[in-house]
Parts: C-alpha cells; sequence; structure tokens
C-alpha cells in the first residue's frame, strides 16, 4: 500500500485526476523536517476525554457550522475558530475566535502548541471558480497550505481531518461511480499515514447545501442561490445546463458525517480517505421539487462556460460503500427533504399560503 501511495504522488494517479507530481522530499514551506526513521503516531485519549479543536479557513461555508455543532459535543472553549479574517460579532462571541494563516508555519504551530490542540480540522481551501481564476494563491493555500498542516500535525501527534471535494477532479476521471482514493491531499494523507503515523482522516465531500450560509464561489452555488431568490422573487437564473447532474448533500449530514469519522475507532477504518454520498441531481431536478412548494416559480438559463466545463469534468455520483460499510455512515436528507428544509429556513410559509 505504502508503494503504491508513492508512486501515485510521484507518477500522477492512476485514476487521471489532475494533481502536481511533486518531488520525494519537498513538503511545503515548514522548517521542521521529518527524519527519515521517524514513526509518530497520534496522541490517544480515552471516550471520556474531550478534544482541544482547531478549525482552520473558519469563517467558510462548513466551518462556522461545524465550529457549533462540535462546540455542542465537546464544550464551547474545547473549539477554537481560526482564519485570517476577522469574524462578524455574532461569531466572535460564540466562542474562541483567533488569527491563523496556515501559510505561516510558524504561526499554525504555535497555536497548536500553546492551546493545546488534538484535533485539528483543515478548511482553509479556495473553492473551485475562485481557484480556476486565481491559480497562483490556489496552489499557495491549496498545496502548500495542505503541507504546513500535515507536517503541524506529524510533529505534534494531531488526528487531522482534511476535506476533499468533488472539485479536485478533472475531464479524464472516473465520473459515475467515483472510487475513494484518487486525487491529490487525499493522496498525501494516505502516505502521511503509512510512512509516519499520522492519525489522519479525510472525507471526500459532494457539493454542500447550507441554508443558513451564502453561496461562496463555488461551481455548485446554484443549488443554494435557487433557494434565496425563488424566495424572494420566484424566478432564479441557472448558470449551468439544465442536464448537469452533480452529486450533493445537505449541511447537517455533512458535519454529522465529518464528526462520526473522526470518533470512529481507528481499527475500523480500512482506508483513510472515504466518498459520502446523498444525492445526486440536476437543475432540472431540483426546480422542479421547488415548482412543488412554490408553484408559481421560474427558472431560466443562462449558461456560464466556464463553471459549466468545470462541472462537467466532476463525478456524476460517489461510491460510498465503504463508508457504510466501515463505519455505518448512513445520509438523512434526499431531495425532498433538503427542499422542504431549505424553503422553511427561508421563510417560503407565506408564498406556499398564497398558492394554497
Amino acid at each position: 500500500m505504502l508503494q503504491h501511495v508513492v508512486g501515485q504522488l510521484l507518477l500522477g494517479p492512476a485514476c487521471g485526476c489532475r494533481t502536481s507530481a511533486l518531488p520525494a522530499r519537498s513538503l511545503g514551506a515548514s522548517p521542521w523536517q521529518i527524519p527519515a526513521n521517524a514513526n509518530f503516531h497520534s496522541a490517544s485519549f480515552s471516550e471520556t476525554d474531550r478534544p482541544r479543536v482547531l478549525i482552520t479557513g473558519g469563517l467558510g461555508q462548513l466551518g462556522v457550522g461545524l465550529a457549533n455543532f462540535l462546540r455542542k459535543r465537546f464544550g464551547k472553549d474545547n473549539v477554537i475558530l481560526s482564519d485570517i479574517r476577522k469574524p462578524p460579532d455574532h461569531i466572535f462571541q460564540s466562542g474562541p475566535c483567533i488569527y491563523s494563516d496556515i501559510l505561516d508555519y510558524k504561526n499554525l504551530r504555535e497555536i497548536v502548541v500553546n492551546n493545546g490542540i488534538t484535533w485539528l480540522f483543515h478548511y482553509s481551501a479556495l473553492l473551485s471558480a475562485v481557484g480556476e481564476a486565481n491559480v497562483s494563491l490556489a496552489k499557495a493555500v491549496n498545496i502548500t497550505g495542505l503541507h504546513n498542516v500535515l507536517d503541524v500535525a506529524v510533529e505534534h501527534g494531531l488526528r487531522l481531518f482534511v476535506p476533499s471535494t468533488i472539485g479536485a477532479f478533472g475531464p479524464t476521471s472516473p465520473r459515475d461511480p467515483t472510487p475513494d482514493l484518487c486525487v491529490h491531499a487525499e493522496l498525501m494523507g494516505e502516505y502521511y499515514h503509512y510512512r509516519y503515523g499520522l492519525d489522519f482522516r479525510c472525507l471526500r465531500y459532494p457539493g454542500i447545501i447550507s441554508a443558513d450560509s451564502q453561496p461562496g464561489g463555488g461551481t455548485t452555488d446554484y443549488a443554494v442561490q435557487i433557494f434565496h431568490d425563488a424566495v424572494k422573487n420566484g424566478k432564479f437564473e441557472c448558470n449551468l445546463k439544465p442536464s448537469t447532474r452533480l452529486p450533493m448533500m445537505y449541511i447537517d449530514d455533512c458535519l454529522r458525517a465529518t464528526l462520526e469519522v473522526m470518533e470512529a475507532p481507528a481499527e475500523s477504518l480500512s482506508m483513510r480517505t472515504y466518498n459520502i454520498n446523498a444525492m445526486s441531481f440536476t437543475p432540472e431536478e431540483l426546480a422542479q421539487e421547488v415548482h412543488k412548494h412554490i408553484p408559481e416559480f421560474q427558472i431560466t438559463y443562462n449558461v456560464d462556460s466556464a463553471r459549466q466545463a468545470i462541472a462537467d469534468g466532476w463525478p456524476v455520483s460517489l461510491d460510498d460503500s465503504n463508508a457504510r460499510k466501515d463505519w455505518k455512515w448512513k445520509h438523512d436528507f434526499d431531495l425532498p427533504e433538503l427542499v422542504t428544509t431549505m424553503l422553511n429556513f427561508h421563510g417560503s410559509d407565506t408564498r406556499i399560503a398564497q398558492a394554497n
């Protein structure tokens, strides 16, 4: 397995995914060098102990929701949200929030040491459409930042979670269904696990739909914006073709899966990277479901060629059979439940009552 992972790192993945070939020892900007004979293992703790959690990139779509979710489980002061941006007052007052730049290895190291961090959730990344528009920044944040986090996690024996995504795929990737292990972050984490004993855990997320956040520059943003516009205006202009099928998930399922894989006993994990899936739908199918609640709703299409090209290279569905087998993953939200929940959150009751 180790030789397979190293080969994938240096030569590129057999599945044809787009990832950079790396020199064997060029692992980010951290000054700390991993000895060739290192054999680190993650810190162990009993079921009654509460982890000390750091979330990087915490002000993104998932970070705030994850922090709230974990604070209910582990206590407000045991979950630290970090970002390079100043948080809004309501987030700042909800629990510990600090400045953290993942490109500054010394800063990252100090935060881990000074706060006794045992779990690290790495959410600092540029999403697909934003990353394509600024490739140099995407390389720095998504690759160098990842290497810094991997190095600090090994050095300090952390349990590390790194989300992967359907956004890491290109036109030659297997699309229906997509296997578990395929792209750069996943392969790096597997390598660090087998080479250095890092307790690395990774989920490949589908498009995540959240009721209480704004679209963040991703290709699947239409599946969030449609609810805002449907309730506010009764119409929506979609930038993808009506037949574009992509895997999606409601955020509650996403957050629960993230905690479940982090709490899963190591011996139950047959791998370190898992797909999770809930549903796959097209803009046309989503619009039809919205129309059941808001009969006057109308959708039009003005295809963005750049976003469409990205979507055309992404998986149609994700094979999550290993997650369902190893740690009993099971989603709760299908398309009807998703649409009902999103519209209720955005206050469609008045429109529905008027339609009835």
